[in-house]
């Protein structure tokens, strides 16, 4: 089975065992790799950036607390992905926050986007952009559910099993959903909007 590897390429399992034995150098790292993702996976179900961010923190600090008891895992990102998304609904249940499917704030900041080129490339990054601004619109208008899935698999890449499980629901509804959004996708984006 191959070992899962972090956004920049670091061996999730190391890592997360480093950190588990206090290496603040391998904790640090952790939170570096996973910030951004785990930021942007919980704008899918709230708009409130600072209780987002409030969030991330609380749940960085209970990990260092408790670095000693907790157990070794094969997905990392899988692990955080879970737990703060149960830290975050219990907020929000509390909070009586929980906003209705179109309510939920879109930030595009979580589409992989193209990096700034040079002069010999940027036909290329204009053209880029234009799809990809496409899709983002696109997605938008993905329902709540079908939009966490397509995240899930297609930018977090993880297995139909894995987004079972973070997402409480079984593997045919995972199949139907990402069936679902991939036909919304195609009538959203038609040949027309997509050419420059």
């Amino acid at each position: 089975m191959p070992r899962y590897r972090t956004p920049s390429g670091i061996d999730e399992e190391q890592l997360w065992d480093q950190f588990r034995s206090g290496d603040e150098v391998a904790f640090a790292r952790l939170y570096k790799e996973y910030v951004q993702v785990l930021y942007h996976y919980c704008a899918h179900f709230t708009a409130d950036r600072a209780l987002i961010k409030d969030c991330i923190h609380d749940l960085f600090v209970e990990l260092w607390k408790h670095r000693q008891t907790i157990g070794q895992t094969t997905s990392v990102r899988f692990y955080l992905m879970a737990s703060i998304k149960r830290k975050l609904v219990r907020h929000l249940n509390a909070e009586m926050k929980f906003s209705s499917q179109d309510d939920v704030e879109n930030d595009r900041e979580w589409l992989p986007g193209c990096a700034p080129s040079y002069e010999s490339t940027l036909i290329s990054y204009e053209e880029d952009d234009h799809v990809n601004s496409c899709v983002a619109k696109a997605i938008e208008k993905l329902p709540r559910r079908q939009r966490e899935a397509v995240y899930l698999r297609y930018y977090q890449n993880l297995s139909n099993e894995e987004i079972s499980s973070l997402m409480q629901i079984n593997i045919q509804s995972v199949y139907n959903l990402i069936f679902g959004a991939l036909t919304n996708l195609k009538k959203y984006i038609s040949p027309e909007k997509v050419v420059l």
